[in-house]
């Protein structure tokens, strides 16, 4: 990296530099250890109101590892985990390292054949799932899965007490489903795993490198089959330390919520940062629950939020969000997708000023790329700079040239988090990377004088208008300060009269005083005059398509996929 490149170190928080790149030569799992030592007693993570402590994770994990080697998995075997963020996510995904094995997470929303897909093309040796999927989805597929040796089954409620979990299936709250046997592979039940005393307790005698795989987390296929990003523990290590070093949190002082799921990557490093911190993080099983997360927020008072923006959209409108007292909290991170400003302001306006910390990053990255200084200036609407030891380059997306500050272009990126390659797919890993050896994001953005850098549009998100670019981000941003809208999503519809071009399309959510009654095409006419009044010709909505809600993905992003997929 030459210094005169990295002009953006000159809006660095005073004394941060450069790691020594010897700090990461470790795993993961030698990184934490440690942190069970110092701290045995204090709770891991806390779960619907039952609490798990240090000493019995690390008890637990230990036991899933040795299962795990008992039935005939080795070093570099894969093993999916199933699962909403409940107990058994945090201790399978921790024995799964110690065994020396590879996590790989597979989100509980899939469908068969799409579960299938993923299980088959990592060659997953091994499965951790919820009973009900496996009745409803695992017996469909098994005999499609020759590489699956062994699964491991739960329940959502199987660390609740017997009164809650009785009263939850009465209740119809918990999912439950028919275990039975499987031709040829061993099926266990987790919780005999970890609490029947049939394993030790003690750590495996398995070696982990940094340069051994930690993750084969996919993609979400939004450009064809999804893809498994290899990640070693080299990478994983490099990322949490860089962000820590960045953020300067302390460890065994703090306590963390997040509404991301642990099978999406960004969920998966905020928990591997919450157990090398010896942080107590909350586990949230559903996400979309905000009246379940205030209710967690009020008892537990944490002193991290980390959330994709739709869902702090979803806080902001309940109205118990605003009630709770927030003076705890230091920081709410948002991840994964664009922040409105508008809603940025409003969460900041209930939170407290100066909290919110925009950051970005993707599977491919371990995942952080960028993020906001923790005590100099934070710009909203920014994802901040480029990390530690991680540099940059935005270029062209037809040509591959530099473009000038200023300039919207491809972030390019090169740093000790960025994958080792695709998995099995040699031809797609060599068409992200570039000759200089910059993986290419597909996100575009501009970079000011000071390096800050502001997404404008991912190339499929771009909008050609009558020869125009149109960045929807940038239309969504100026549309969401209409006083009527919650949430918008801006996408291109085909023009018929002109072949290559495309019509911009708004669809919206409203604000609860907008949502009932009012006459939709008076408001909508409303909508469309601010959008001419702020916006270029080219960038105004041809239609705006009010809805109750939109789409969302497993991770809470707006699915634009779906939205375009009709527009078809």
């Amino acid at each position: 990296m030459m210094a005169e490149e990295r002009f953006w170190t000159k809006s660095y928080d005073p004394g941060l530099t450069d790691i020594d790149p010897i700090q990461w030569e470790k795993s993961y799992v030698d990184a934490v250890a440690p942190i069970f030592e110092r701290f045995p007693a204090k709770p891991a993570f806390a779960f619907m109101g039952v609490e798990v402590t240090f000493a019995e994770l690390d008890r637990y994990a230990n036991q899933f590892a040795h299962m795990l080697l008992s039935q005939g998995l080795k070093k570099g075997d894969v093993v999916g985990i199933n699962l909403p963020n409940i107990p058994e996510y945090v201790i399978a995904w921790l024995g799964i390292l110690r065994a020396g094995c590879v996590v790989s997470g597979v989100s509980p929303l899939l469908s068969a054949e799409e579960m299938k897909y993923q299980l088959r093309d990592s060659n997953a040796a091994g499965l951790v799932t919820l009973d009900a999927i496996f009745a409803a989805r695992l017996t469909k597929i098994v005999a499609d899965l020759p590489d699956l040796k062994v699964v491991a089954t739960t329940s959502v409620g199987s660390f609740l007490p017997a009164v809650k979990r009785v009263l939850g299936r009465l209740l119809k709250k918990i999912p439950q489903g028919k275990v039975t046997p499987l031709p040829g592979r061993s099926v266990v039940d987790m919780i005999e795993v970890i609490k029947g005393g049939a394993f030790s307790a003690e750590p495996p005698e398995v070696t982990v490198t940094p340069d051994d795989i930690a993750y084969i987390q996919y993609t979400g296929g939004t450009t064809g089959s999804p893809k498994g990003a290899v990640l070693t523990h080299r990478n994983a290590v490099a990322d949490l330390l860089i962000v820590q070093t960045w953020l300067g949190w302390k460890q065994g002082k703090g306590l963390a919520l997040s509404g991301f799921p642990f099978f999406h990557l960004a969920g998966l490093f905020f928990n591997a940062n919450c157990i090398y911190l010896g942080w107590t993080q909350i586990l949230i099983p559903n996400p979309r629950d905000t009246d379940h997360i205030c209710k967690e927020l009020a008892k537990y008072r944490p002193t991290a939020l980390v959330n994709v923006p739709s869902l702090f959209q979803m806080l902001i409108a309940n109205p118990r969000f605003k009630e709770l007292d927030h003076s705890r909290l230091e920081a709410c991170i948002s991840a994964a997708a664009p922040f409105p400003e508008e809603s940025q302001r409003e969460l900041e306006k209930i939170v407290g000023r100066g909290k919110l910390l925009e950051v970005y990053g993707m599977t491919e990255t371990s995942p952080l790329i960028t993020m906001n200084p923790d005590k100099r200036e934070r710009k909203l609407g920014s994802i901040g700079l480029p990390l530690l030891n991680t540099d940059i380059r935005l270029v062209d997306p037809a040509t591959g040239r530099k473009v000038a500050v200023g300039e919207p272009g491809e972030i390019c990126v090169k740093g000790p988090q960025v994958m080792a390659g695709y998995y099995r797919k040699p031809d797609e890993t060599r068409q992200v990377f570039d000759t200089d050896g910059y993986l290419h994001t597909g996100d575009v953005a501009v970079q000011d004088e000071a390096g800050y850098l502001r997404i404008v549009d991912r190339p499929k998100d771009m909008l050609i208008v009558g020869g125009f670019k149109v960045f929807s981000k940038q239309v969504e941003e100026v549309m969401v300060k209409h006083p009527a809208i919650d949430m918008i999503a801006v996408i291109g519809t085909p023009n018929p009269d002109r072949p290559g071009s495309e019509h911009v399309k708004a669809v919206v959510t409203l604000k609860p005083d907008f949502a009932s009654g009012g006459d939709r095409e008076t408001l909508k006419a409303d909508i469309l005059r601010m959008a001419r009044e702020r916006l270029s010709p080219y960038e105004v909505p041809k239609y705006i398509d009010i809805r109750k809600e939109l789409p969302l993905t497993a991770v809470g992003k707006i699915d634009k996929k779906a939205l375009r997929k009709e527009a078809v």
